[in-house]
């Protein structure tokens, strides 16, 4: 696996750089096949590279976008990633592209899975950007340390699972670690100086496979990917 890091001075700097190599690989997947799939991830850290992304000059009617993981909450709530991905990414150019959404009215997650993977058939395969985040724990999607589901997650031969976060509020569905590596562009996107320490130890930490943080497991199996930071 060959990862590739690019830092910047600045978090504005990370976020226009970051845009653009997006924006350049959903372009390319449109002129080779008609269309692109983007699979983006939520929190804080993407709201400002949402606003520069949402005007780049590419055809958005042909963009599929979704997203990495979600909260099971529903879009209206403070902390979905959807609600967050509508406000600051599906504006301007960008309202023109089509989204999924990876919740319904079901209980848990788990109920859901099957009606919400039949969903992501419009969804072009492979996804051709996942955009990553990480946590502090390691974790990246909702591929969380010691959660319950983690190595069915891991293996799994469908687009979803649902997760119960160990600690973290709220139970998940996420795209499962052989669907995040099948994208020809995976992307990861932090910031602090905490993330780099973090992520560059758990990429050389000399431990058993499921001793490792859910980052490197997803990083260890795709071809090449890239890192985009900022302090």
């Amino acid at each position: 696996m060959a990862l590739q890091w690019h830092e910047f001075d600045s978090k504005d700097q990370l976020d226009q750089q970051l845009a653009s190599t997006i924006a350049s690989a959903l372009a390319a997947a449109i002129a080779a096949r008609g269309s692109a799939g983007l699979a983006v991830s939520g929190g804080r850290t993407p709201a400002g590279m949402f606003k520069a992304l949402r005007n780049a000059a590419i055809d958005w009617s042909r963009v599929v976008i979704t997203l990495v993981d979600e909260r099971w909450v529903q879009p209206d709530h403070t902390d979905s990633n959807e609600r967050l991905t509508r406000e600051n990414l599906l504006q301007d150019g960008a309202a023109a592209a089509t989204f999924i959404s990876l919740v319904n009215h079901e209980a848990t997650p788990h109920a859901a899975l099957t009606s919400i993977e039949a969903r992501l058939a419009a969804l072009p395969s492979p996804i051709d950007v996942v955009i990553l985040g990480m946590g502090d724990d390691g974790h990246t999607a909702s591929l969380f340390p010691a959660a319950a589901e983690l190595e069915a997650a891991c293996a799994s031969g469908n687009l979803l699972a649902a997760v119960t976060p160990p600690v973290a509020p709220h139970q998940r569905i996420t795209l499962t670690l052989p669907t995040i590596v099948k994208s020809p562009n995976v992307i990861v996107h932090i910031t602090g100086e905490g993330k780099k320490a973090l992520l560059n130890d758990a990429m050389q930490a000399q431990v058993s496979l499921t001793e490792q943080y859910p980052i490197r497991r997803v990083l260890d199996q795709v071809a090449s990917a890239q890192v985009f930071w900022a302090a």
